[in-house]
């Protein structure tokens, strides 16, 4: 072996033992992953999704963890953060504890290269977050507190699941409004009496930057759409809110909308069509 390769087979070994990789899989559509959509059709993002892979910024990735999928994201590689990750809640079997786990990156986004200072050109790091000055940390999109268990929550962490959210409204109004909402799924999301909706959590970019590298967005927003069987009829609800800090003295109130208010909010803020649900969640229910 000479030495250049050596050298390389030692940085990818050191590489490796300092982000763990999620194994994941970066394609070129969702349908390995589609299952995570409602009615398996990913959103309209009118000049954005359907022409990404004429656009190299944008990445779809099939979250694999354990040899399953968990979830999907949509991935922007110039701003380091995703335009959204897409999910099934089917409510939790048995309690578990946030997990404690490394941080992981995905392999497939950067390729090995020489330089350690900046080891991934299409992606954050951990060390990006370790800048405290601009009052962000790692804000899930799926949260691992909607996970079905133990393994699924493990999946979210992930750094190409998460954005820079201001600490204050991460664990304030957005993290109220995560647990409001999943009581609202566990109460009105059932079909043939299990619990099962299709959530949309995305983030808008904004104009600065953490660490001179990761986008902070300027606004995040979710939305799921359910079927509830015992009303015979599709539901849908939908958040959004400017990443801003929050006063412990003024809690800041999450935007509670309709999802046509917020797909015209979205649609406004992108300068695109936006719509997150195929029909806008209006389909009647079909059984097989």
């Amino acid at each position: 072996m000479n030495m250049h390769l050596f050298i390389m087979s030692v940085l990818t070994v050191l590489l490796a033992m300092s982000f763990p990789f999620a194994i994941s899989e970066v394609l070129e559509a969702f349908t390995k992953c589609k299952e995570f959509f409602y009615k398996g059709q990913p959103p309209v993002i009118s000049g954005i999704l359907e022409t990404h892979s004429r656009n190299n910024h944008y990445k779809i990735i099939c979250q694999k963890y354990h040899k399953m999928y968990k979830f999907a994201t949509f991935y922007n590689t110039e701003n380091r953060i995703p335009v959204f990750a897409a999910y099934k809640y089917t409510g939790q079997s048995t309690p578990f504890k946030r997990p404690r786990i490394p941080w992981m990156v995905e392999p497939q986004l950067d390729p090995p290269v020489d330089d350690m200072t900046l080891p991934y050109a299409n992606q954050a790091i951990s060390e990006d977050y370790n800048n405290i000055r601009d009052h962000v940390n790692r804000g899930h999109l799926f949260p691992c507190g909607h996970a079905a268990d133990e393994v699924t929550a493990n999946s979210t962490f992930t750094l190409t699941n998460i954005v820079p959210q201001k600490i204050s409204f991460n664990a304030g109004s957005w993290n109220r409004m995560e647990k409001e909402i999943k009581d609202i799924m566990n109460k009105y999301c059932y079909d043939n009496n299990e619990v099962l909706a299709h959530v949309l959590t995305g983030a808008i970019p904004g104009k600065s930057k953490l660490n001179e590298r990761v986008n902070i967005p300027s606004y995040l927003w979710t939305a799921f759409c359910c079927y509830n069987s015992t009303g015979n009829a599709w539901v849908s609800q939908a958040y959004w809110a400017p990443n801003v800090g929050e006063d412990k003295n003024k809690v800041k109130t999450i935007n509670k909308t309709s999802l046509q208010e917020l797909q015209e909010f979205l649609s406004q803020q992108l300068m695109t069509k936006v719509q997150l649900f195929n029909n806008n969640c209006a389909k009647k229910h079909t059984t097989n």
